[in-house]
């Protein structure tokens, strides 16, 4: 049996975020037609460290990508200068069940989840969408600041963290990087409530158990991802907006309803349904649903993540590190 290693540098020299965006979009469209077996993740609690451990298997015949994602996440990481989302991405060959490779999931989980707002944004924000506020700054964040500005032509960024520290190092890390690639202003706003104000597109990526910011600061127009809450409790994004969008649309609806805090929540209290759900980002794409219909519409993404989009994003970027002898072989 020959396993191919791929480590974060590997995968960087492979493959891009419009690579990474187009995979998630096929995943979703996989997922939307019926054509994927992805079980619920399990997820195991360890309360002693703060931490969380999530397995996440599935099988995606059309893309020919079968394996598991362990991941973990440990909030207490960053302190010790340790990634908060530690995961290994396991690929199984689907013709003989042998393991065939072995990638850096810590990586894989930071594109696809940014590729998946990325693809979210480019199907349903205003095509003119110029400020863009991205609320939380952890391993997460640089991805989805990526991704939107692959899609749209922002021209200012205004980026919060409850940490002023961590926020002033994201903001000057994340100019100095992207200086070359794009042409936006990236700035540190001063409350969660400050970055949303006429923004056009807005990001929450944080593992909040209250709402971040206010919900009625949401222009008309405007279009959000939320990303962080995965867990019943957590409920980053504001009941307001919730009940107030236009449209909601969601990665998978089985994994919203029984994950995320943000609409579990306002379920339990009766304030909202899953018939306010307007349905999958897939089902758009394959024209099942209609995505935004108006100039006005305030659109309104949720995401909990699925072993869809990492298989997908696996396997695509297995085949092009075979094809350019990118990785490591190892030999059982």
């Amino acid at each position: 049996m020959k396993i191919l290693v791929l480590n974060e540098h590997d995968m960087e020299k492979v493959f891009t975020m419009e690579d990474a965006i187009q995979a998630d979009k096929d995943a979703l469209e996989f997922y939307s037609r019926g054509e994927t077996c992805i079980p619920l993740r399990t997820n195991l609690d360890v309360p002693e460290h703060n931490g969380q451990s999530l397995y996440m298997p599935g099988y995606v015949g059309g893309a020919n990508a079968l394996g598991v994602k362990i991941i973990s996440v440990y909030p207490d990481n960053i302190n010790k200068g340790l990634p908060s989302v530690p995961a290994l991405m396991v690929l199984v060959d689907n013709e003989t069940g042998e393991v065939c490779a072995a990638m850096d999931g810590t990586y894989l989980t930071k594109v696809r989840t940014g590729a998946l707002s990325g693809a979210a944004t480019d199907i349903l924000a205003r095509k003119d969408s110029k400020i863009y506020a991205l609320v939380g700054t952890g391993g997460q964040a640089e991805a989805q600041l990526e991704a939107v500005l692959t899609v749209r032509d922002i021209e200012e960024v205004r980026v919060y963290s409850r940490t002023r520290d961590r926020l002033e190092e994201f903001v000057k890390n994340m100019s100095e990087k992207f200086s070359d690639k794009f042409n936006v202003r990236i700035v540190a706003a001063n409350s969660a409530d400050e970055a949303v104000q006429d923004a056009d597109i807005i990001t929450c990526v944080t593992t909040s158990k209250k709402p971040v910011f206010d919900g009625k600061l949401v222009k008309k127009g405007t279009h959000i991802n939320g990303v962080g809450s995965y867990t019943p409790d957590m409920q980053e994004l504001d009941e307001y907006i919730v009940l107030n969008s236009d449209k909601i649309y969601v990665d998978t609806m089985d994994g919203v309803i029984n994950e995320s805090g943000d609409f579990i929540i306002p379920m339990e209290e009766n304030k909202f349904s899953k018939e306010d759900i307007t349905g999958e980002l897939g089902e758009v794409i394959i024209g099942k649903v209609a995505g935004r219909e108006s100039e006005d519409e305030i659109t309104l993404f949720k995401s909990v993540g699925s072993g869809v989009f990492d298989l997908v994003t696996a396997r695509r970027i297995y085949e092009k590190a075979l094809e350019k002898g990118i990785g490591q072989i190892i030999e059982f």
